[in-house]
């Protein structure tokens, strides 16, 4: 069986999570290797429906998230998870669910700057909270905890997608996790 490892990339709303991992995704498929990406906006619709976006309800989304991709990569999916996570200890206790059952785990952070993410705003949030639409924003009015030592911090304001997920598929094989 090959191996199986969990990618969480963690980051603001519109830093390029999502870009990046399926761009790492076709690449990893194209050399015929497992790999599912566990998309944020997707789990929210399936998995925690009917969760809102309280530090709890954050907490609680991140856990089944990490709990499912924990699933899969013990059975040798590589999982690639863009998913905002805000607070350090969510992700914490998902590196440590990982650790307590043997199986692969690498924190990634998408450190582009709020500035950057405002200008791309792919879903038409910044914009939304801005105009009072919306409130409690990551980043903006709700907080984001970036991560003080993840196991790769990409800056995708400063590099193209290609060049990103390059760095993240250098790092898996670095690791044994490919």
């Amino acid at each position: 069986m090959s191996v199986g490892a969990t990618v969480w990339l963690t980051g603001l709303p519109s830093a390029g999570k999502t870009t990046i991992a399926r761009a790492l995704a076709e690449r990893l498929r194209d050399e015929g290797r497992r790999v599912e990406v566990l998309d944020g906006d997707e789990i929210r619709e399936f998995l925690s429906a009917g969760l809102g976006f309280s530090r709890e309800d954050r907490h609680t989304n991140v856990r089944r998230i990490g709990f499912v991709a924990q699933l899969l990569a013990a059975h040798g999916v590589t999982v690639l998870v863009p998913v905002i996570a805000p607070y350090a200890d969510s992700r914490e206790a998902v590196r440590k669910h990982h650790r307590a059952r043997g199986t692969g785990y690498v924190e990634v952070h998408v450190a582009t700057p709020v500035e950057v993410c405002s200008v791309r705003d792919v879903k038409g949030l910044y914009a939304r909270q801005a105009a009072g639409e919306i409130s409690g924003l990551t980043g903006v009015d709700d907080p984001y905890e970036a991560p003080a030592d993840p196991d790769l911090r990409i800056a995708a304001h400063e590099q193209g997608v290609g060049e990103s997920a390059a760095a993240l598929y250098g790092l898996l094989g670095e690791r044994g996790l490919l």
